[in-house]
């Protein structure tokens, strides 16, 4: 990675587009490098160009942000792909996470929240804004239902019953997980939390580099290369999986 972030951006809305470009133009270390106006578009555009990170738009004509993500993550595997866009239902995201997406926020975002998101992928962590974490951790939930459940059963509650047991608890992802330690599913409830490195290291008592040492463990037990690729994991795995 240069010492500026070199930035492509992606979004049908020609507003939208002039204005992060703007907006991003006024920070020192970025770099926009060309904009793309759909994602077919964006694909050529970020193979041409190389850059550190690509602000993907999902709703766009030609090809969406997600069939764009997933070409990218295959084609220019060094791009960092960050959805910034209008929707955050859970569909939406996971649909994200999965073709490869680094980190989502939405279009609401301030300034700074942008910028520390595109530090944070460009360096290869992952970043979600609050609403966005929100609805992960509620998707998170829901995936350890037992899909065919009665609908009487406790895993279809209804909305005003006490709330089941806890999806991110050690049983839990023991048994969604068995291959990982104890220690790992205790950095992996975590991660899924949305947790930094050395958020998990103060909660843990370790050091970031004993954490580290655990994610990268757990990342490859997984078959994954980032948090991003692990929380979809965890939002799509049944157990045993």
């Amino acid at each position: 990675m240069s010492a500026r972030i070199r930035i492509v951006l992606a979004d049908d809305q020609a507003i939208i587009r002039d204005g992060m470009e703007t907006v991003l133009g006024l920070v020192d270390d970025f770099e926009v490098v060309g904009t793309a106006a759909d994602g077919a578009e964006a694909v050529a555009l970020i193979a041409a160009e190389r850059p550190d990170v690509a602000l993907m738009d999902l709703r766009m004509p030609v090809l969406d942000g997600a069939a764009a993500t997933r070409r990218v993550t295959a084609e220019t595997p060094e791009t960092a792909v960050l959805v910034l866009t209008t929707f955050a239902d859970d569909a939406d995201i996971v649909t994200a996470l999965r073709a490869g997406a680094r980190g989502y926020l939405t279009k609401d975002a301030g300034r700074a929240e942008l910028a520390a998101a595109i530090r944070a992928v460009a360096a290869g962590q992952s970043t979600f804004s609050d609403p966005v974490r929100e609805v992960l951790l509620g998707r998170i939930g829901a995936s350890s239902a037992v899909p065919d459940a009665d609908p009487g059963s406790p895993s279809r509650r209804d909305p005003g019953s006490p709330p089941g047991p806890d999806p991110l608890s050690a049983e839990a992802l023991a048994e969604r997980f068995p291959a990982l330690t104890a220690r790992e599913r205790e950095v992996y409830a975590l991660v899924l939390r949305g947790r930094s490195n050395a958020e998990i290291a103060s909660t843990l008592f370790v050091g970031v580099a004993t954490v580290k040492t655990h994610i990268n463990a757990l990342f490859a037990k997984l078959g994954v290369r980032d948090r991003a690729q692990a929380i979809a994991r965890g939002l799509g795995s049944t157990p045993g999986s």
